[in-house]
């Protein structure tokens, strides 16, 4: 049986490192080229796996975010052969729609004003190009809050439980409302998912979320119960 073979753009990012170990566990043949691989010949790329893009400080390197979630993706598709390419996205496209259910279809609102929607705008053009320009083979996962442990590097459930298991303290204080909710999905599930999506994906575009959405309050409360630490 021939090896599959797997191209992760971002190998070394929060996800894609953890795609990286899973597909070699599973038998794949991974590449992981760095930032200044050049993108310009035909050579099979397999199966990709675009997991490079900016998310915690979008706003202070706009360019970068740009030059992430567009410019390279434009190359590639321009430039390289690919059995499928799939483009990780956010579902925080839909966070300026009116409190309804999201679903893939659903036209999205966007304010080019908003220095916070360089982000969501940059992810929105990427994805065009993967719809329009991917000749079908290209498709987008949106992505919910994902998470693994205390040890991620950044995110507000990880920086919540690192606080609580390294500092244990018995009050802890967030800038936040207790009413705010989120959708949050296991890394796990997250990396199981992109390799279906990658190789019997039948749609365009695919939510990859826990479908349920759980607020501060109920957090915090159950933070509480386990830790003592009252938030």
């Amino acid at each position: 049986m021939l090896q599959a073979l797997a191209t992760i753009i971002g190998g070394k990012g929060f996800i894609g490192s953890h795609l990286h170990t899973k597909l070699l566990a599973c038998g794949w043949d991974c590449h992981t080229p760095d930032r200044q691989a050049i993108y310009d010949n035909k050579k099979d790329m397999g199966h990709v796996f675009y997991c490079a893009g900016l998310t915690a400080d979008y706003i202070q390197r706009p360019f970068d975010a740009v030059e992430a979630h567009v410019s390279l993706l434009s190359r590639i598709l321009q430039n390289c052969a690919f059995q499928s390419l799939t483009y990780l996205s956010s579902t925080r496209l839909y966070d300026s729609q009116p409190g309804t259910i999201a679903s893939e279809d659903m036209p999205l609102l966007l304010n080019p004003g908003n220095s916070r929607h360089i982000y969501d705008l940059s992810k929105a053009l990427g994805e065009s190009l993967c719809l329009v320009m991917g000749k079908g083979r290209a498709r987008v996962a949106r992505l919910s809050c994902v998470y693994n442990d205390h040890t991620d590097t950044d995110g507000f459930l990880p920086d919540l439980l690192q606080h609580i298991i390294i500092k244990r303290p018995s009050l802890l204080k967030i800038d936040t409302s207790p009413h705010y909710k989120r959708d949050y999905i296991h890394l796990q599930d997250v990396l199981e998912a992109l390799i279906l999506i990658a190789t019997k994906g039948n749609n365009l575009i695919y939510n990859v979320a826990s479908g349920e959405n759980i607020s501060n309050e109920i957090l915090f409360s159950t933070l509480t119960k386990i830790s003592g630490c009252k938030i």
